[in-house]
């Protein structure tokens, strides 16, 4: 993103892009060992009142939702009024935030504090095409569309119908301005791309030229129009009858004449709604997780709407590892281990388990690889039980797994950070179970506003001395 950022690209209050507003972007290293990667500033965007649409995009299984929930419940205690447009059917969402069930329409969540509100809604994809087309059609003629067994398949499931009606519900909330910060939860695709790629793919099908072609006997009519299906069209429909069946083929010729003047709006909201999200009122927060197929999908993310002009404010790096006890390595733990199991314990000179300060546990401290430890080790007292041993060890191997977990993923997040040095980054800790309630939700937004998350540390620290990077959906 930082070779496109001063490109064009809008810029976002509270990142590193926006030099004019919003305090300087802190560089320091107090983002979970993030060194010099701009810090991604949560509450200045929120609190900023020309945001008006945040956009959470990433692959699906990242913790989209959540991400756009805590956001919503944070921006709404901080004095804004927000909606939070969901796609996901879960109901752990709505039940999180003390309603019944999520539809259609926007509902207030209780139990906000401040002087803020706080409404949610969940996209209801053939609800909300439904509403297009009787909001577009005299009511014989949507009665006819919403009968048509054509329209009831693309409204309920056609590739790209999902995405398109959430930019529709985007445009419209937008249009009634009746909330100040609109965040959308982009709907669970195996590609991030999709959100931005399906609804054009849908409009540009709703006014292609195969529809086109299938409603030109219709614009003709009577028997002008048969002749000329009967002449022109005679060979073409044959082998699409043969192909998709015959019935099939004239309900979506019913449904083609009967939506005929409606074809241009679908193509027209979508650009509408397109250049809304290039608006500067917009930002976008891309969720990965530290793994690999979800920071690849983060990447071309990035580079995606750097390449259609559209903000973004950063990313957010969902469910990231740590350990309280990260000075002790991977190797030393294991080493540990296998000295407790073959009934040998660490010396004191070495760092006996237990009693060394830090130093005794530091991962700098060298380990021969040839004895495996075993010169660090003396026989174990007889006053240490064996179960004591065995459970000994068995933590430290869990340990040791941790520490193997916590490097993978910062190996991981480096390669993106590298790629994308100026794009600002917010880590949220792994918890140990789901978010269920609202309490839930507020601590992942104090999380991801915070600098330094309360509890265990995101990472690791960087190992001290010249050492190769680490070893963030």
């Amino acid at each position: 993103m930082s070779e496109h950022m001063g490109d064009g690209t809008a810029s976002v209050p509270g990142t590193a892009t926006d030099a004019g507003s919003g305090p300087a972007p802190d560089t320091g290293d107090r983002n979970g060992g993030l060194g010099a990667v701009p810090r991604l500033e949560v509450d200045p965007l929120l609190d900023d009142p020309a945001t008006r649409i945040v956009v959470c995009c990433g692959a699906g299984g990242v913790g989209k939702t959540t991400t756009a929930a805590a956001l919503g419940v944070r921006a709404a205690e901080r004095g804004r009024k927000v909606v939070v447009l969901t796609i996901d059917p879960a109901r752990r969402l709505a039940q999180s935030m003390g309603i019944d069930q999520l539809d259609n329409v926007p509902r207030r969540v209780p139990g906000i504090e401040g002087d803020g509100e706080l409404h949610a809604m969940m996209l209801d994809m053939k609800r909300t095409f439904d509403e297009i087309v009787e909001a577009h059609a005299d009511p014989a003629r949507a009665r006819a569309i919403l009968e048509n067994p054509f329209y009831q398949s693309l409204s309920a499931g056609f590739a790209g119908t999902q995405e398109y009606m959430a930019m529709e519900k985007l445009g419209q909330l937008r249009t009634r301005d009746s909330w100040d910060l609109i965040v959308v939860d982009t709907p669970p695709s195996r590609s991030a791309l999709d959100f931005l790629d399906a609804p054009k793919r849908l409009g540009s099908f709703l006014d292609g030229r195969f529809i086109k072609l299938l409603v030109a006997p219709a614009r003709v009519g009577g028997r002008a129009g048969m002749k000329f299906l009967n002449a022109g069209m005679s060979m073409m429909t044959g082998t699409l009858g043969k192909l998709l069946g015959a019935q099939f083929l004239r309900d979506v010729q019913t449904f083609v004449a009967a939506m005929d003047t409606m074809f241009g709006g679908f193509r027209t909201r979508a650009d509408a709604t397109y250049r809304l999200l290039q608006a500067p009122g917009t930002a976008f927060l891309v969720v990965a997780a530290p793994e690999r197929d979800a920071l690849r999908e983060a990447a071309y993310f990035v580079d995606r709407l750097a390449a259609e002009r559209m903000p973004l404010a950063g990313l957010v790096l969902n469910r990231v590892h740590g350990s309280r006890a990260a000075r002790l390595s991977a190797e030393r733990a294991l080493a540990v281990a296998e000295n407790l199991e073959e009934g040998r314990i660490v010396d004191h000179a070495a760092g006996q388990t237990g009693q060394g300060g830090p130093e005794a546990a530091s991962p700098e401290t060298p380990v021969s690889p040839t004895d495996n430890g075993a010169s660090a080790a003396a026989p174990m007292d007889s006053a240490v039980p064996p179960s004591v041993a065995r459970l000994t060890a068995g933590l430290l191997r869990l340990h040791a797994e941790r520490m193997q977990v916590l490097a993978r993923e910062r190996r991981t997040r480096d390669r993106f950070t590298a790629l994308h040095p100026e794009v600002a980054v917010a880590e949220v800790p792994a918890l140990p179970g789901d978010v269920h309630d609202l309490t839930g939700l507020r601590a992942i937004g104090a999380r991801l506003a915070s600098p330094e998350p309360p509890g265990a540390p995101a990472t690791a620290p960087p190992p001290a001395g010249p050492t190769p990077p680490a070893g963030a959906a």
